[in-house]
Formats: structure tokens, C-alpha cells, sequence
């Protein structure tokens, strides 16, 4: 009976150590969920992992060249090597707001360099990761000192509202498109006028993503009016001056009409991943042009704030590179014929597509369209196909092609030698 006992002991404490060597293994995370996949960069995962030769990948937002292959700059490549050959260049961190060369050019390359406001150092300049880091740092600054919500065009960039929402606002959406494709102005303007006064208003600077399709400039001083009644915080998102037109004045032509004409306080994003092909340097700047220089210094001073306990400093290289060209005439004067060899090259894609498409005489997406045509009406980098879910689904998963879910094809990624293949696919 008492060898019984023992035996009955020795187990239960065998299984009680058992349990709780199981309990030490299992990590204390264990229980946290997976996250969805991205729905851009997860394009470029799913793309990668295809093993099939004639794959096309139409997701992400990078140039190409005419072979489909990545490109550097030439003002890049002259650039890096005049900084690797400086004795004097070292790898010491950057003051908070950045590289002081790089703001100085910055700014005056998307106000202009006759901008009231650049002239008379109204502006509030830090340097940013990228685009993305640069609305990252406005929507801190707006849940601060101007909490309200942020209204985004429906569509819009896949990160807009997590951006603004993970700085703890509340967004909203704006009516943008119609089902054919083109601007739906009407609407646009009812949703921005019922908004309550005091609202956050982001707008797509040129090339809209994900759907090339931009207010003519009748349609944007009638969007500066709305603005000025309603006394919005206007942010607007810059992601591809010079890209879009292959004009730098060409393509920041609405925000200098609020700016530099209408005086409207704003912000600005900026980033030099497409018109740079800095993709992996992540370089950008938040830019809040305000009425004096004295608000300018203070605004200034709270977004160093912001910026010093979330990443402390920027990067170095990638401002360096930027700074090093727009500082020199012949480099910044070839980084403009780069810019419009890139965009001229998007161009021409969208003519070669569309008339593949007529010469196969490929059905529409729906009976909303009678032609193609928006394909070559829409800028920029980005072609908003009308193709639907199931569209995609089938263009990916039976041909190959891989694009967004929502129909937005990269025209990067079209080229000479694949341009047969996409159409024949859709």
C-alpha cells in the first residue's frame, strides 16, 4: 500500500514538473495572432516565390528599365562617387531634423525657388523616412495641436489611413472616383464641404495613387476655396514630383497655387524613392509652411520633438546623394533628363498596352467602359485598370501576372518584352 502511494507520488510529481517545463517552454507570445499579409508587398512575396518563367510583376511601386531590370541614376552613381572620394565626408549622426544641406534644397524644390514662403523662412522643415515617416511625423503633430479627423480619398495609398489612424485619429473617406474611372468632382467637393471645419484634408500633390487621376487646375482652385471655408489642415502627399510629367514645376502645381497664390497654411510630404529611385534609402521631408518665421521655429522645434524619441536622427547616405545633386547644376540638370526619360518611357507603356488590348479586341472590365482609353488618360506611375477582384484572381493565379487586388498595375512594370504577354492575359 505504501509502495502504492509512493508510486502514485512520484508520478503526480513527475507530471506536475512536466507541466510546468511545458508552461517555461511555451513563449509568452505564443498567443499573439498573425498579421495579414500587406496587400502591396505582399504582391512582391507571392511573385517571388513563382517558380513560373513567364511571371510578371505589376505590384509594387518601383521603376524599371525597358529589360525590366532596377535602375540607379546617373546623377546617383556621379553623386556617390564624389562622396566616397571626400576626405572630409564622416558617419556622425545628423542633428534631429536632418541634414542641413538637404533642407536648405528641399523645400524650394517643391515650393519653388521664388516661393514667398522659402524666401522668407516660413516653412518648418525636418528631414523624414521617406514619404511614409514623413506623414507618420504629421499626424503626431496634427493629434497634438489639431486633433480632428482625417479625411482620405476613397481610393487612396493602402497606408494612408493605418498611418494617421496608428497616430491615434480618427479617418474618413472622401468620394474620388467614378465606376468608368474618371474624377468625381461632384462628390469629391459635397464630402470635403460637409466636413466639420477645423478637418485634416489629404491630397495627392500629382499622379494620385493608386488611380493616375488628378483634379484639372480649375478643379484645384475650386478644392482651394473649399479648403479656405472650411479652415482645413491641408496635407498634401508627395510621392511623385517630376515622375509623373517628367516636369518638376509641372507636376507641383496645385500645391503652389495654395501655397504661393492663395497663402494657404499646409503641409507637405516629400519623398525621392520614385523621382530619385532612392527606394531603399528611404529619404523625405515633412515641410509646414506656415504665415511668419517665428511659428516656423517653433513648429520646427515640436516636430524635433516627435522625431528625437521615435528614431532619434536620420539617415545620412540617402540625404547626402539628394543634397549632392540639387546642389550642383550639370547633376541636378541630368537628374531632370533622367526624370523625363522615366516618365516618358510610363508614358509610352500605357500607349503600347492600350493598343495591344484594341488589337486583340479585349473585352472591357465591365460594360461601364466602351474603349480603354482611361488606362492612357490616367499619370504616373500607377494604371487603376477597372479589372475586379476575381479579375485579378485569375490574371494571377491562371497567367502570372500579379498586381493588386483592386486592378492597380504598376506601368513600371510593363515593358517591350512582356507588353504582349499582359494583354493577352487580361
Amino acid at each position: 500500500q505504501d509502495l502504492g502511494r509512493m508510486v502514485f507520488r512520484r508520478g503526480a510529481l513527475a507530471l506536475a514538473c512536466a507541466m510546468m517545463l511545458g508552461m517555461a517552454s511555451a513563449s509568452r507570445w505564443a498567443s499573439v495572432p498573425m498579421a495579414p499579409a500587406d496587400p502591396i508587398l505582399g504582391v512582391g512575396v507571392a511573385f517571388a516565390a513563382d517558380p513560373a518563367a513567364t511571371k510578371v510583376n505589376l505590384g509594387i511601386g518601383a521603376y524599371r528599365d525597358s529589360e525590366g531590370k532596377p535602375l540607379v541614376l546617373r546623377c546617383v552613381r556621379e553623386a556617390e562617387k564624389a562622396i566616397a572620394n571626400d576626405p572630409t565626408m564622416n558617419k556622425e549622426y545628423l542633428p534631429v531634423q536632418g541634414l542641413e544641406s538637404f533642407l536648405k534644397v528641399t523645400s524650394a524644390v517643391i515650393f519653388g525657388d521664388e516661393s514667398p514662403a522659402v524666401k522668407e523662412n516660413r516653412i518648418a522643415v525636418v528631414q523624414s523616412l521617406s514619404g511614409t515617416g514623413a506623414l507618420r511625423i504629421a499626424g503626431e503633430f496634427i493629434k497634438m495641436y489639431s486633433p480632428a479627423a482625417v479625411y482620405c480619398s476613397d481610393p487612396t495609398w493602402g497606408n494612408h489611413h493605418t498611418i494617421f489612424q496608428k497616430s491615434g485619429l480618427e479617418t474618413r473617406k472622401y468620394r474620388y472616383l467614378t465606376p468608368t474611372m474618371t474624377l468625381d468632382f461632384e462628390g469629391m467637393c459635397e464630402d470635403l464641404s460637409a466636413a466639420p471645419d477645423g478637418s485634416v484634408f489629404v491630397l495627392h500633390t500629382v499622379a494620385h495613387n493608386p488611380t493616375g487621376v488628378d483634379p484639372t487646375h480649375e478643379q484645384w482652385k475650386k478644392l482651394a476655396d473649399i479648403c479656405e471655408k472650411k479652415k482645413a489642415v491641408i496635407v498634401f502627399d508627395t510621392a511623385y514630383q517630376g515622375y509623373a510629367s517628367g516636369d518638376l514645376d509641372k507636376d507641383a502645381w496645385a500645391l503652389r497655387y495654395f501655397a504661393n497664390e492663395r497663402g494657404l497654411e499646409l503641409m507637405v510630404t516629400q519623398s525621392y524613392s520614385k523621382n530619385f529611385g532612392l527606394y531603399g534609402e528611404r529619404i523625405g521631408a515633412l515641410n509646414i509652411m506656415v504665415k511668419d518665421a517665428e511659428t516656423a521655429v517653433k513648429v520646427q522645434s515640436q516636430l524635433k520633438g516627435i522625431v528625437r524619441p521615435m528614431y532619434s536622427n536620420p539617415q545620412l547616405h540617402g540625404a547626402r546623394l539628394v543634397s549632392t545633386v540639387l546642389s550642383d547644376k550639370r547633376l541636378k540638370a541630368t537628374w531632370q533628363q533622367e526624370l523625363t526619360a522615366m516618365a516618358t518611357r510610363i508614358v509610352d507603356m500605357r500607349t503600347a498596352l492600350v493598343n495591344e488590348l484594341k488589337k486583340i479586341e479585349c473585352p472591357t472590365p465591365s460594360a461601364a467602359f466602351s474603349d480603354w482609353s482611361h488606362i492612357t488618360s490616367q499619370i504616373g506611375m500607377f494604371a487603376f485598370t477597372g479589372l475586379s477582384v476575381d479579375q485579378c484572381k485569375v490574371l494571377t493565379e491562371t497567367h502570372h501576372v500579379y498586381c493588386t487586388s483592386n486592378g492597380r498595375f504598376s506601368m513600371a512594370g510593363v515593358n517591350p518584352g512582356n507588353v504582349k504577354y499582359i494583354a493577352a492575359a487580361m
